[in-house]
């Protein structure tokens, strides 16, 4: 007996999409970048620190948070007068 995946057309629709110059121009565009954030954020954590999902759920937002903030940090961001503002892009 055969049994075929119940999303079977679209998975070969997507394939099918793949080969396309332009979708392959697009993936190579944010692939790395794509790639470099998880790199980020599975740096030494390749193992759940915690027990349960809540708690690492938990983490796992707070970690984030950081590398955004970090990111932001690096692009500029300042605060004066209770205002914040990315000062100089720089990468």
């Amino acid at each position: 007996m055969l049994t075929v995946h119940p999303q079977h057309r679209q998975l070969a629709d997507a394939r099918a999409a793949a080969t396309a110059p332009a979708w392959q121009h697009e993936y190579r565009t944010w692939r790395p970048l794509v790639e470099r954030g998880i790199a980020w954020l599975t740096h030494g954590t390749r193992r759940l620190r915690y027990r349960g999902a809540v708690k690492n759920d938990a983490w796992l937002h707070l970690r984030a948070a950081a590398l955004n903030l970090r990111r932001l940090i690096n692009l500029g961001l300042d605060h004066h007068n209770d205002t914040w503002t990315i000062t100089a892009a720089t990468t």
